[in-house]
């Protein structure tokens, strides 16, 4: 890859523009992360609400503190996306031709999009079926006290990883768009991609059917989505190559 109008700079040039970058992106991240400190009870509120009535406690001094600011760098994380993702972009898409450019650009975008209804898909509809499951187990003598960091990190990891997962289509698409895929190689390999599902499943979520299954399946439905798109993007290719064709026949 190289600029397509540009000459190339220097490699000091590049990495002074990388570490510009990246200090924006520590900023912002750090800003948003101070933001979330703010906000952070009414944020642990909103992860404890999926389970219901539910109290944490704490067994060590510094427990609750570092669990605030664990929550809050995550808060960060999520809400600096939008400038990390532009620092991202301005950093490579000068170094892409234009036909890359056309597929990254609304992959990114898409990306951002599908990354929030996996999480929404996980904290209104997963994470609340999984977490009442679980505590079910309860009886009168034995009762639910979460620790509030294991806690968090249950919430925390729980819904990043639906976020991560619902990446799956757009990663195919993209493949596709570079034609390093196409959906009958994806289709001949959907026994194995099944196998690696639930081996995923099983290792990101908790170690009960439910939690594997409410991965599991939004996967599976996710893999047959992202051959769709494949091979939407590929018959749209070959569709504007043939019009190319008729163009130059005629």
């Amino acid at each position: 890859m190289r600029h397509d109008e540009q000459e190339a700079m220097p490699l000091s040039m590049h990495l002074e523009e990388l570490r510009r970058r990246l200090i924006v992106c520590a900023v912002a991240v750090l800003g948003a992360a101070l933001i979330g400190l703010v906000f952070v009870d009414r944020l642990r509120w909103i992860l404890i609400r999926p389970a219901g009535n539910l109290e944490l406690v704490f067994i060590s001094p510094p427990e609750a503190l570092l669990a605030n600011f664990r929550l809050a760098f995550a808060a960060g994380l999520v809400l600096a996306m939008p400038i990390v993702l532009y620092q991202v972009m301005a950093f490579v898409l000068p170094a892409l031709y234009k036909h890359e450019k056309k597929v990254v650009v609304p992959v990114v975008f898409m990306m951002v999009l599908f990354f929030f209804l996996g999480a929404a898909f996980a904290y209104f509809l997963a994470f609340p079926l999984v977490i009442r499951f679980l505590v079910k187990f309860s009886s009168g003598a034995v009762l639910p006290m979460f620790t509030i960091s294991r806690y968090l990190a249950f919430a925390i990891n729980f819904i990043l990883a639906f976020g991560i997962i619902f990446q799956t289509p757009l990663v195919f698409f993209a493949l596709g768009r570079l034609r390093i895929v196409n959906a009958g190689i994806l289709r001949k390999y959907r026994k194995h991609a099944l196998l690696l599902i639930l081996i995923v499943s099983a290792v990101l979520t908790p170690p009960d059917v439910l939690s594997q299954l409410m991965m599991a399946i939004p996967l599976m439905l996710l893999y047959e989505l992202g051959i769709m798109m494949v091979w939407l993007s590929r018959a749209k290719e070959a569709r504007r190559k043939k019009e190319r064709d008729n163009l130059a026949e005629s």
